[in-house]
C-alpha cells in the first residue's frame, strides 16, 4: 500500500498575480524537468522566480533566529493565495558575481583554497602554511608585548605573520597609470598644443600656467626636454607661480588632471571629458609580481618546478593534468577533492578558464556556470534548482553538454525549473510551460502545459515558432572598408590578423571560451567611432527608470505643462512635483538597527511618488504616474495623437519598440531589467546616432523564437541606414542573416584563439569545415 507522504508529489499554484500574473493555478510536477517559455515579458520570471522560488526562500529564512535575519535580505511574501508542496529552492541565475579586484575564479570556487593547502604541504622550500600563499594577506611584522591565553606576558622583538600579498599591487596584480601618448604630444611645444587634455587650449589659461611658469621651454619640443624639464611639467608638485601678472598655484600636469578629472564618478563628467578619461586611465600588470598577486617569498616554493602563481594561470585543464601526476599519501584525499572540482568544470563546459581570470570579467553565462559546479557534487536531493537561461553565452556545440547537466540534477531526484527560450532546451522537458499571450499587461496566463509534442501542436506563439529556421540571403552586401586588425593576441589569441568589413552585417561566432569577446573587446572596442552596447548594467539610483534614461520624460514634462499651463518641474518626482513625505522615491526606507533595513509604499503618495496635486493635472485623462505606468507600445500610442501628441517622445518611443521593449513599462526601475533589457534599453539610445560602429554583445539573450525575426529586421534597418553592425553571437538564425561570419576556434582556452572561417554564411554551410559550420547547415537545412 502506497505511503501518504509519497502522494506530495506536485508543487501547485493558486491564484498568483506577482507583477503581471492574472490569478495564474498552474500545478508543477516535482523531480521532473520543467521549462517554462514564452515571450519576453509574458510572466515567466514573475512565476518562477518571484512567485515559486521567493516563497521557498522567504520560509526557508523564517527558520532562522531574529537576529541572523537581520544579516540577511528581507523577503515580502509574494502575492499568491496557494503555494503547497515547495522545496527548498536553490536559484541559479545569471548575475555577474562581484568585480572586487581581488576576487578570482579560484577564490569564488575555494580551488585557491585547496591550492594553498597543497603547496603548504609539499612546496619546497618550506616558507609556512597556507595563508603565507594567499595574495590577500599581507606579511605584518609586529613587536610589543604578547599576551597568552591564560594572562601571561611575552616579550615580542620581531614577530613576522607570512601572507602572501604582493606589497606593490597589494594583491590585485595590476596597478593603475595613465597612458601619455593620450595626454601630451612629444613632438609639440606647449604654444603649439603639445597638452592633449580637453579645455588645455595653447592660449587658455591652464596651459597659460605652464608656458609663464619658468620651470620649461614653451616653444621647444616635449621630447626635447630634460629631466628636470620633464618633470617639472608633468609631476612637479604644489608650488606658487606668476602668469599673467598675477600669484597662481602651479601643479604638474598629472597631478592637476588626477584631481579635476580622474578622481572624479566617470559617469558625472561631461561626455567629452569622460571619453578622454576612459583613453588615458590604464591598467598594466605588476612589475613586481608579474600579476601574479603573489610576494617573491610565496613564489619561491614549488611543486614539481611550478609555483603557486604558475599553477593557477593554467587552463583547468592542464591544472587538472598536472595534479594527476602528484603521488603523495599525505595529500591524497585533498588532491582527489579538487581534481573533482576541476572535472565539474571541464564537464560544465568551462574548461578553458584559469583559476586567476577575475571573477568580474566572466560573463553571465559563464558565471551562472561557475556557480552550477558547486550543485553538481552535492549530497542533496528533493531540492527545487532554478535555472535562468543557461545556455545564455553557449554554442549550439555546448548546448547538449548542459542538457545533459540539468538532466543529471533532475535524474538525482530534484526539481528543475528552467526559464529558456532555445528549441534545444525546450525540446528535453518532461513539461512545458507556456506563459503569454503577449507581453506585459497583455501576458501574465498561462496558455499552454503539457508535453514538448502538445506544445507544438498547440498553436501558441511558441508552439508556432519552435520549428522556425532562418534561411541564408539570397544575396550580401557590399563591404565600404575594413577595420584592421593586427597581432591581436589578448588572453588566447594566437597573433590574430583579421579584416573587419564595414557596411555590413558582420556576426563574430564560435565556441565558447574560443576568444571571440578577446578579438572585438582587445581590439575593435575603444576606437573612434565604435559604440559598443553590452549587458552590463546601467548605472542609476531607485529612481532611474526607461524614460529618465532615454530622455523621453523631458517631452512628457513639457506636453504636460503646456497642457495645464505650469512648470515642467512639477512633473518630475526628483523636483518640485515630488511627494514629499517619500521625497518622490515611492517607498518609506525604515532602518531597524537590528533587522534588515525595511521599505513600505509610502502612504500618503500609494507609491506614485508625485504630490496629490500634480496627479489632479491630467492630459487625455492620464496624470504622469498613470503615463509611467504605460508599457511601450501603450504609451506610443497615446503620445501618437490627440491632446498628448508628443512628436519627440513618439520618436523615443518608436526605438524602444524596435528593439523589442514594447512592453517594457516606462517606469520599471532600471535595477529590476535582465541583462538583454538593459542591452536593448541602451541600443534605443543609440539609435538616433547616424553612422559609426555598434557592437552587439549576444542580442538575442532573453528573446523569444519570435522576437528573433524582429530583432533581424532591427540589425539590417541599422546597417541600411549606414551603420556597421559587429554581433557576437551564437545563435544560428542571425548567422544565417548575416553577410560576413567570422568564425573563431577551434576549440577552447588555448585550443582555440585562431580565426578558423571568414566569409559568407553559404560558404560556411558548403564547407561545413568547423563545428559552426556542421551545426548552421543542420539549422538550415543545408
Amino acid at each position: 500500500m502506497p505511503h501518504s507522504a509519497d502522494s506530495h508529489d506536485l508543487i501547485r499554484v493558486q491564484g498568483a498575480r506577482v507583477n503581471n500574473l492574472k490569478d495564474v493555478d498552474l500545478e508543477i510536477p516535482k523531480r521532473r524537468l520543467t521549462v517554462f517559455t514564452g515571450v519576453s515579458g509574458s510572466g515567466k520570471s514573475s512565476l518562477v522566480f518571484g512567485t515559486v522560488a521567493a516563497e521557498s526562500r522567504r520560509l526557508i529564512d523564517e527558520t532562522y533566529s531574529t537576529f541572523v535575519q537581520g544579516f540577511m535580505p528581507n523577503l515580502p511574501r509574494p502575492d499568491v493565495d496557494v503555494l503547497e508542496g515547495l522545496t527548498t529552492a536553490i536559484i541559479v541565475d545569471q548575475e555577474r558575481m562581484g568585480a572586487n579586484p581581488r576576487s578570482t575564479l579560484g577564490t569564488v570556487t575555494d580551488a585557491n583554497a585547496m591550492l594553498r593547502s597543497l603547496f603548504s604541504r609539499l612546496g619546497e622550500p618550506y616558507i609556512g602554511g597556507p595563508t603565507a600563499f594567499s595574495f590577500n594577506i599581507p606579511t605584518t611584522r609586529a613587536s610589543g608585548v604578547l599576551t597568552g591565553p591564560k594572562g601571561e606576558k611575552k616579550i615580542v622583538k620581531d614577530a613576522v605573520y607570512l601572507g602572501g600579498m604582493c606589497s606593490e599591487c597589494e594583491g590585485r596584480g595590476t596597478i593603475s597609470d595613465l597612458d601619455l601618448s593620450v595626454i601630451i604630444d612629444e613632438s609639440k611645444s606647449l604654444r603649439e598644443g603639445a597638452i592633449l587634455v580637453p579645455g588645455y587650449t595653447p592660449d587658455g589659461w591652464m596651459v597659460a600656467t605652464f608656458i609663464e611658469s619658468g620651470f620649461v621651454d614653451p616653444d621647444q619640443p616635449i621630447k626635447d626636454y630634460t629631466e628636470k624639464q620633464r618633470h617639472d611639467l608633468l609631476y612637479k608638485q604644489t608650488t606658487k607661480v606668476r602668469a599673467k601678472g598675477i600669484n597662481v598655484t602651479y601643479d604638474g600636469l598629472i597631478p592637476k588632471i588626477r584631481k579635476s578629472m580622474f578622481s572624479k564618478d566617470p559617469d558625472a563628467l561631461q561626455p567629452h571629458i569622460k571619453a578622454f578619461v576612459e583613453r588615458a586611465a590604464v591598467f598594466k600588470t605588476c612589475p613586481v609580481c608579474d600579476g601574479t598577486r603573489l610576494n617573491e617569498s610565496a613564489r619561491s616554493s614549488k611543486i614539481k618546478g611550478v609555483d603557486i602563481g604558475e599553477a593557477c594561470t593554467f587552463q583547468v585543464t592542464d591544472l587538472a593534468a598536472w595534479l594527476r601526476e602528484i603521488d603523495d599519501a599525505g595529500v591524497e584525499p585533498l588532491v582527489a577533492t579538487l581534481l573533482h572540482l576541476l572535472d565539474s568544470f571541464v564537464e560544465i563546459g568551462l574548461g578553458y578558464l584559469s583559476l586567476d581570470r577575475p571573477s568580474g570579467t566572466l560573463s553571465g553565462g559563464e558565471a551562472q556556470r561557475t556557480k552550477m559546479v558547486r550543485h553538481l557534487g552535492s549530497a542533496l536531493t528533493d531540492v527545487t534548482y532554478v535555472f535562468d537561461e543557461p545556455t545564455i553565452g553557449l554554442h549550439p556545440h555546448d548546448i547538449e553538454r548542459m542538457n545533459n547537466l540539468l538532466l543529471e540534477l533532475r535524474d538525482k531526484g530534484n526539481t528543475v525549473l528552467v526559464v529558456e527560450h532555445k528549441p534545444e532546451t525546450i525540446e528535453i522537458a518532461d513539461h512545458v510551460v507556456d506563459m503569454g499571450p503577449g507581453a506585459g499587461s497583455a501576458g501574465g496566463e498561462v496558455v499552454f502545459e503539457g508535453t514538448v509534442a502538445g506544445l507544438r501542436s498547440s498553436g501558441t506563439l511558441t508552439g508556432q515558432h519552435l520549428s522556425y529556421r532562418a534561411a541564408l540571403k539570397d544575396a550580401v552586401r557590399e563591404r565600404n572598408g575594413v577595420l584592421e586588425v593586427r597581432g591581436a593576441t589578448a588572453h588566447n589569441l594566437k597573433d590574430v590578423d583579421v579584416d573587419i568589413p564595414l557596411g555590413v552585417l558582420t556576426v563574430v561566432t564560435g565556441v565558447a571560451g574560443s576568444g571571440k569577446s578577446s578579438l572585438i573587446d582587445g581590439s575593435i572596442t575603444g576606437r573612434e567611432g565604435v559604440v559598443t552596447i553590452d549587458q552590463t548594467s546601467i548605472k542609476g539610483s531607485r529612481r532611474s527608470n526607461p524614460a529618465t534614461y532615454t530622455g523621453l520624460l523631458e517631452p512628457i514634462r513639457k506636453t504636460f505643462a503646456k497642457a495645464n499651463g505650469v512648470k515642467p518641474a512639477l512633473f518630475s518626482a526628483n523636483s518640485e512635483g515630488a511627494c514629499p513625505t517619500c521625497k518622490g522615491t515611492g517607498v518609506i526606507v525604515t532602518e531597524l538597527g537590528f533587522m534588515d533595513t525595511v521599505s513600505t509604499p509610502c502612504e500618503d503618495c500609494g507609491g506614485k511618488r508625485f504630490q496629490a496635486a500634480v496627479l489632479d493635472l491630467r492630459v487625455d485623462g492620464l496624470n504622469i504616474a498613470d503615463v509611467l505606468d504605460l508599457p511601450v507600445a501603450e504609451a506610443h500610442a497615446f503620445f501618437g495623437d490627440g491632446q498628448a501628441r508628443t512628436p519627440a517622445a513618439v520618436s523615443i518611443l518608436a526605438r524602444l519598440e524596435d528593439v523589442g521593449l514594447g512592453y517594457l513599462k516606462l517606469g520599471q526601475p532600471l535595477n529590476t531589467l535582465s541583462g538583454g533589457e538593459r542591452q536593448r534599453v541602451k541600443l534605443a539610445l543609440h539609435m538616433r546616432e547616424q553612422g559609426g560602429v555598434y557592437v552587439l554583445d549576444e542580442p538575442t539573450i532573453g528573446l523569444h523564437l519570435a522576437d528573433v525575426a524582429n530583432l533581424l529586421g532591427l540589425l539590417d534597418r541599422l546597417v541600411d541606414a549606414g551603420k556597421s553592425v559587429i554581433v557576437i553571437e551564437h545563435h544560428q538564425a542571425v548567422m544565417a542573416h548575416a553577410d560576413w561570419i567570422i568564425d573563431l576556434g577551434p576549440g577552447a582556452g588555448h585550443d582555440g584563439g585562431q580565426v578558423v572561417f571568414e566569409g559568407t554564411p553559404a560558404e560556411l554551410v558548403a564547407g561545413r569545415s568547423t563545428l559552426t559550420g556542421e551545426h548552421l547547415a543542420a539549422y538550415v537545412g543545408g
